[in-house]
């Protein structure tokens, strides 16, 4: 589809206010600070095919009609690399699909940042179709794409937003993809091939154990915790675990390196955030250094105080996810 002379006017009107409400615009809650995730599932088309497109209700309850696809900006680098695997090509991704994915498609334009995407740079690629996140920045939590609607809407542009945190997220907006893209082949092959890769995992996982978990993320300006509802944490549920923020949701927002202690977790998971791991793990070296006592830690003492990678545990690893349920499987139990 493309965009008019009096749609781009329109639109360009609207960036410089909605730049500023982005900046304004508080943290909200993620699915870290709620309760479990459920368990991975197949989910089942949710799309009408008709003479006027494909239209689906987006993770921002949105009806979305796409009439075409030739030309699609994806707003998230994980949202990009799923679009690839359904069978689409993209105009345009944010800055950290260059980063953290091997984008297939030719000549992609960067349209800024995640958190902060370029509404403009979007508009000029005259896309028939936009990806967006429905959640907050991320880091800091100080902007939100939802805010970038109305803009888009003015113009034309169909936009869906999409909430993806766990494994059961990832085959829900691959479903939704695919039946876009009429690729139902790639769904089986990037979905649910990789949902029977996870389902045989799982399957090992022994009945009569249940090791207690601490999974935190570190960077260099601190700690976090993170529950059985992150992309992470609900892994580690799946595979038997018992993490402990879930019953002590304090260390969720207050780190404690003496609760930890007193807890005395089986297996202790930490992912590094950011360009440097060694800059992200410094601080949490020398705080667990400074306490004695985190030498006698059971996790510790027993050499289950692991390092995970970002490509599998930080970044959605969308097709990999069954690699991601392997590499926690073998830590815990092999």
């Amino acid at each position: 589809m493309k965009v008019t002379m009096l749609r781009r006017a329109l639109a360009a009107s609207c960036a410089t206010a909605l730049a500023a409400s982005m900046l304004l615009a508080g943290a909200g809650c993620s699915k870290a600070d709620e309760g479990a995730a459920p368990k991975a599932t197949a989910p089942e088309s949710e799309t009408v095919q008709d003479g006027a497109g494909t239209t689906f209700t987006d993770d921002q309850g949105n009806q979305v009609t796409v009439d075409s696809h030739e030309r699609v900006v994806a707003c998230m680098g994980s949202f990009a690399n799923t679009w690839e695997l359904a069978g689409g090509t993209l105009v345009g991704a944010s800055d950290d699909a260059f980063d953290g994915y091997a984008l297939q498609s030719e000549n992609v334009q960067k349209v800024g940042d995640f958190t902060s995407p370029n509404l403009e740079a979007i508009i000029a690629l005259e896309p028939d179709f936009v990806i967006m996140t429905g959640g907050t920045g991320g880091r800091g939590g100080n902007s939100s794409q939802t805010d970038l609607k109305a803009a888009l809407d003015a113009s034309g542009i169909p936009v869906a937003y999409f909430d993806v945190t766990t494994f059961s997220d990832y085959l829900r907006m691959l479903r939704t993809c695919c039946d876009i893209t009429g690729r139902d082949d790639l769904y089986q092959q990037n979905g649910q091939a990789v949902l029977d890769e996870t389902e045989a995992v799982r399957a090992k996982v022994p009945a009569d154990r249940a090791p207690t978990v601490l999974l935190m993320t570190t960077y260099s300006g601190g700690t976090r915790v993170q529950s059985s509802a992150s992309m992470t944490g609900a892994m580690l549920a799946d595979l038997g675990c018992k993490n402990l923020a879930d019953e002590n949701r304090s260390l969720l927002k207050d780190f404690s390196l003496e609760s930890i202690i007193e807890m005395n977790p089986d297996f202790i998971f930490v992912v590094p955030m950011g360009n440097d791991d060694a800059a992200a793990l410094k601080n949490l070296e020398a705080a667990t250094a400074a306490n004695p006592a985190w030498a006698t830690l059971s996790a510790v003492e027993g050499g289950n105080y692991l390092t995970l990678s970002k490509e599998l545990f930080l970044y959605k690893p969308n097709a990999n996810w069954a690699e991601s349920y392997r590499v926690l499987f073998d830590d815990l139990y092999a």
